[in-house]
C-alpha cells in the first residue's frame, strides 16, 4: 500500500456537494482506501477569473500504480463534466466542475508530459497547503504556510 494526498477543487455547479461527493468517490476506486479528510475550504481563483473554489484534500492508501491512479481519478474528473485530459491544454486554469490532483505519492518524484509530483505548484498554493497541514502537519512546514498567507482561504463549518 502505497500512502498518496489528494487534492480537490470545484468552482462549478454546487461546489461544495462535487468536492463532497468526489471524496467518497475517490475512496470507492478499486484497491483504494481513503484514511482522512480536511475540512473543506473556499478560496479565490489563483491565476484564473471566475467564482470561489471549494477545495479540501484527502489522505489515501493504495495499491494502484502512480498512472493508474491518475487515470481513475481523470474518469471521476470526465464524469462530474470535466473535459477530458487531452482537451485540457487550452482550458489551463478555467473554470471547472472538479480537478483532482495527486498532490504526493509515497516518496516517488516524478516529472513526466502527463505528470509531476510532487505536484509542481502545491508549495505555492494555499488552497492545497491549508488543508493538507490540517490532515498531515508533519508535511507542511510554518515557514511553508507564511509564504502563502497572503492567499485569502476561509475554513467552512
Amino acid at each position: 500500500m502505497v500512502t498518496a494526498y489528494i487534492a480537490l477543487g470545484s468552482n462549478l455547479d454546487d461546489p461544495a456537494h462535487r468536492v463532497d461527493a468526489a471524496r467518497l468517490a475517490v475512496g470507492g476506486i478499486p484497491q483504494t482506501r481513503l484514511v482522512v479528510v480536511s475540512s473543506l475550504y473556499q478560496t479565490k481563483p489563483v491565476d484564473a477569473s471566475g467564482d470561489d473554489y471549494i477545495n479540501a484534500v484527502i489522505k489515501i492508501e493504495t495499491e494502484l500504480g502512480i498512472y493508474q491512479l491518475l487515470k481513475e481519478l481523470q474518469r471521476l474528473e470526465s464524469l462530474s463534466g470535466r473535459a477530458l485530459a487531452q482537451d485540457r491544454a487550452h482550458l489551463h486554469n478555467a473554470p471547472r466542475t472538479l480537478d483532482l490532483d495527486i498532490l504526493l505519492y509515497g516518496a516517488a518524484r516524478i516529472e513526466s508530459s502527463t505528470l509531476t509530483v510532487p505536484h509542481v505548484r502545491m508549495w505555492q498554493r494555499a488552497f492545497v497547503l491549508v488543508p493538507l497541514s490540517e490532515i498531515a502537519p508533519e508535511l507542511v512546514s510554518a515557514e511553508q504556510l507564511a509564504a502563502v498567507s497572503g492567499q485569502l482561504i476561509s475554513r467552512l463549518s
